[in-house]
């Protein structure tokens, strides 16, 4: 049984883990975009990028029970 007097600490994991992952994504994505020739192909994943960011935002939502009502 869980104390009650222990805060639920997932959301905040949750949030953290997302932006980490989103920095270490869109960082290196944009820096390619902008600094290389051929980076203007990169603009083809980056709609997978963003997919798969969303994606994970659900699960960790999910798995922290603070997702929207179904």
């Amino acid at each position: 049984m869980r104390n009650a007097a222990v805060p639920n600490r997932r959301p905040a994991i949750a949030v953290a883990v997302g932006l980490l992952v989103a920095l270490a994504v869109i960082t290196p994505l944009s820096w390619l975009i902008n600094t290389r020739d051929w980076g203007i192909l990169v603009m083809f994943v980056v709609p997978f990028a963003v997919w798969g960011l969303i994606w994970l935002g659900r699960r960790l939502a999910d798995w922290a029970g603070v997702g929207p009502p179904p």
